[in-house]
């Protein structure tokens, strides 16, 4: 088996509202949307996103009314108190300051305004290694 890309699908109560945060913070661009859809990508090809609106008549009906809870979506990187200042500079609420874990993971949250967590990774060789 090939995978060709990852497309992340999110269902959300505001589409808008994680586009324009996605797209205005984090250089995702918006490449297909409709009413209650839009489609996001990075030219760097890291992650595609889907955002559905809740309720659409597109997902099954036993998940119609579900919302993207209890997930973490994940960005690994480089230069993360870089990117730390520059979502700071941009008026983005830090929901988890940048920290350091004891496995030589440094990473820092940020929440969309649908709820979605999105945290920043870099790896670094653990202290007692």
């Amino acid at each position: 088996m090939k995978i060709n890309a990852t497309t992340v699908s999110l269902t959300v109560p505001d589409v808008t509202a994680s586009a324009e945060f996605f797209t205005g913070h984090l250089g995702f661009t918006k490449t297909a949307a409709a009413d209650g859809f839009a489609s996001l990508s990075r030219q760097d090809g890291a992650c595609d996103l889907v955002l559905l609106q809740r309720g659409t008549e597109v997902l099954p009906a036993d998940q119609r009314d579900q919302r993207a809870a209890g997930l973490i979506l994940a960005f690994t990187l480089t230069g993360i108190e870089a990117a730390e200042r520059k979502l700071r500079d941009q008026g983005v609420e830090i929901t988890m300051p940048l920290r350091e874990e004891p496995w030589g993971e440094r990473l820092f949250q940020i929440t969309d305004p649908n709820g979605i967590v999105v945290q920043f990774v870099e790896w670094t060789t653990p202290a007692h290694a």
